[in-house]
C-alpha cells in the first residue's frame, strides 16, 4: 500500500481507480466537484472513460448502460443534484445492476447551501425513488475508511445486484488525512454471467425489471431483502460495554461525539457509541445486550434529527431516545456533553 495526505474528495475517487473502477459519469456540484476534477485527468490515465454529463439525468442514465455491459460504474452528486439521480437509482435498482454512487451531503432542502450538513438521510437510507427497493448505504467516518468502503461497496454491489451508496459528508470530503491506498486489483467485465455483450451462446439477455420474468416477484423481492438486512449489517461500539446513555452517530457526527465521550468519562459519566457504518441495513444487532444501557442519543447534522427514528426501531421503543440535531454549523464536543447533562438531570424532551 501506499501511503499519501489526501482530500477526502480525491482519495474516494483514485480508490474507485484501484478497486477497478472505468466509466464515471457525472455532474459538477458542491461539495463532490473534486472528484470530477480528479477523475477528468485520472481515468484516460488507466484507459477508463471520464464523462461530465450534461445532467444528473444522463449521468446516472450512462451508469445503468455501463453496469448493463459489465463495468463498474460510478456517478457523484451532492443535495439537489442527488435528488435527480432518483428514477435512474431506482430503475438501476429494479434491473439488479451494480454501481456506487457517493452522495457528499450538504445543508438544507430545496437548493440548500454548501454548509457543512447530514440532510440526505431519510433520502439514501428510505430512497427518493418510486417502488419496493432498497440500497445499501454505507457512511464512512474519516478519509481512510471511505477508501476501504469503495472496494467493499463495489463487491457487495455485485454480490447483491443492486447499486450501492456511500454517504459521506463535506467535512470527510473536504477535510485532508494520511490514507494508506490499495494496490490495483484486477477486474474483468465479460466474468458476470448477466453481462451484455451479445447474444453469444445464443441465451436471451435483458436488463429490465426483473419483475417481468421473476416467478414470485413478491417472495425473490422480500427474500433478498432479508438476506441483505441479515448479512450486511456493519457497526462500531465504542465504549458501551457499561454505558449508562449511548451516543448514536455516523460520519464527522460520530467524530465528535468520541471527543464528548472521553470529556463525560473524566467527569465520571458512563457514556459511549454507537456508530453505523451500513445505514442500511440498519445495524439493529449493535442495540442488543446492551444491560445497562438507559437512554440513547442520536446525534447528527440535520436539523429535524432524521436519524432519531431508527435509533427507536433499533432499541424497540423500549428506552428514550432523545435527539441532538445540528444545522449549518457545525456543533462541538462541548454542545454534546451538555446535552448529555440534559440528559442525566432528566431535563431533556425524548424524541418520541
Amino acid at each position: 500500500m501506499a501511503r499519501e495526505l489526501m482530500k477526502g474528495n480525491e482519495a474516494f475517487a483514485e480508490a474507485a481507480v484501484r478497486a477497478g473502477c472505468r466509466f464515471f459519469a457525472g455532474y459538477p456540484i458542491t461539495p463532490q466537484s473534486e472528484i470530477l476534477e480528479y477523475l477528468s485527468k485520472r481515468m484516460p490515465e488507466v484507459g477508463g472513460i471520464f464523462i461530465q454529463s450534461e445532467s444528473e439525468l444522463a449521468g446516472i442514465s450512462m451508469v445503468y448502460g455501463a453496469a448493463a455491459a459489465g463495468y463498474r460504474a460510478l456517478t457523484s452528486s451532492s443535495g439537489p443534484g442527488f435528488s435527480l439521480l432518483q428514477e435512474g437509482i431506482s430503475y438501476l435498482a429494479s434491473a439488479e445492476l451494480p454501481c456506487l454512487i457517493m452522495d457528499v451531503m450538504r445543508y438544507g432542502s430545496g437548493l440548500g447551501d454548501i454548509f457543512v450538513g447530514q440532510s440526505d438521510y431519510w433520502q439514501t437510507v428510505y430512497n427518493g425513488g418510486h417502488g419496493d427497493y432498497r440500497t445499501i448505504v454505507y457512511a464512512p467516518s474519516s478519509v481512510q475508511e471511505t477508501v476501504k468502503l469503495v472496494s467493499l461497496g463495489f463487491g457487495k454491489a455485485e454480490e447483491h445486484r443492486t447499486p450501492v451508496i456511500l454517504l459521506s459528508d463535506a467535512s470527510i470530503s473536504q477535510m485532508m488525512e494520511p490514507v494508506d491506498l490499495p494496490a490495483f486489483s484486477e477486474y474483468d467485465p465479460d466474468a458476470h454471467p448477466w453481462t451484455l455483450k451479445g447474444k453469444g451462446n445464443g441465451l436471451f439477455k435483458r436488463h429490465t425489471s426483473v419483475m417481468y420474468y421473476t416467478s414470485d416477484y413478491d417472495g425473490y423481492l422480500r427474500a433478498k431483502y432479508e438476506r441483505i438486512e441479515r448479512d450486511e449489517q456493519r457497526w462500531e461500539s465504542v465504549r458501551t460495554d457499561d454505558a449508562d446513555i449511548v451516543l448514536v452517530a455516523y460520519g464527522i457526527s460520530s467524530r465528535i461525539c468520541e471527543d464528548a465521550i472521553a470529556i463525560s468519562r473524566e467527569k465520571g459519566r458512563k457514556v459511549g457509541l454507537i456508530r453505523p457504518i451500513s445505514l442500511y441495513p440498519y445495524p439493529v444487532l449493535a442495540f442488543e445486550n446492551l444491560a445497562s444501557a438507559k437512554a440513547f442519543i442520536a446525534v447528527e447534522m440535520s436539523s429535524l434529527g432524521q436519524m432519531a427514528t431508527d435509533v427507536a426501531l433499533a432499541c424497540r421503543m423500549k428506552r428514550p431516545v432523545y435527539k441532538m440535531q445540528g444545522g449549518s454549523v457545525l456543533f462541538d464536543s462541548s454542545d454534546i456533553c451538555g446535552k448529555i447533562e440534559e440528559v442525566y438531570a432528566g431535563n431533556a424532551k425524548e424524541a418520541f
